[in-house]
């Protein structure tokens, strides 16, 4: 898990996205939220881990305080999940969530200051278009770890491991085990065939698009 700050402007903060990444299938969520107070994140850490369809054994943070409180370690342990931390100064403790802030965050809500009123219809935007997007039509490159001559491991990305996030759950052994009460593959799968790649693409982009034109619209009515 990691949180990405949206921009200052004229000292005002803007939004926090929570971007949580799974590191066996690369399934993310990502919210937002005004602020990274425990009245704000909590709620929002609680709702991300229930989007997830299987259940969560870790939790990984960076030293960041909005993770490590009394609030968030109640929580996971009402939810008995590990809770582990990143070294000081060693930003690839946390390489896939970091990765993920540029490679999907920054890529969709870019850095420019989106004022912290906006959050709520950003989340929802979230909730209704880009989650889907990321788990059920956006390919994830999965490694594939070989041993050299020199008896060195070599990480390599075969075409075969280009998966989305649901195809990665559906090809490990006994997947259906590991899903959360109520959830099945056949359901997720279904879901993800509603739209095609292209047109979920499509589809996100459009709904982005009316996003950003009424907060632009909103806020020079504001200024």
């Amino acid at each position: 898990i990691d949180s990405v700050h949206q921009g200052d402007e004229d000292g005002v903060k803007g939004v926090y996205h929570i971007n949580v990444v799974d590191c066996v299938t690369q399934w993310e969520v990502v919210a937002t939220c005004e602020r990274l107070s425990e009245a704000y994140l909590v709620p929002v850490i609680e709702a991300l881990l229930d989007d997830f369809p299987f259940a969560i054994r870790g939790f990984h943070a960076d030293n960041g305080s909005e993770y490590i409180n009394h609030q968030v370690a109640r929580l996971l342990e009402k939810l008995h999940i590990e809770f582990t931390k990143s070294r000081p100064r060693h930003s690839n403790d946390n390489g896939l969530a970091e990765t993920k802030n540029g490679a999907v965050v920054r890529k969709c809500f870019g850095y420019s200051h989106i004022p912290q009123r906006f959050a709520t219809e950003i989340n929802a935007f979230c909730a209704a278009y880009l989650n889907p997007y990321l788990n059920f039509h956006r390919p994830c490159m999965f490694a594939e770890d070989t041993l050299n001559a020199k008896g060195k491991i070599k990480k390599t990305y075969p075409q075969r491991l280009v998966m989305t996030p649901l195809e990665k759950l559906a090809s490990l052994p006994g997947a259906d085990a590991f899903l959360q009460p109520g959830i099945t593959l056949a359901r997720l799968q279904a879901r993800a065939t509603r739209l095609t790649d292209n047109e979920a693409a499509q589809q996100l982009n459009q709904a982005r698009t009316r996003l950003f034109q009424s907060i632009h619209d909103r806020s020079k009515r504001a200024a």
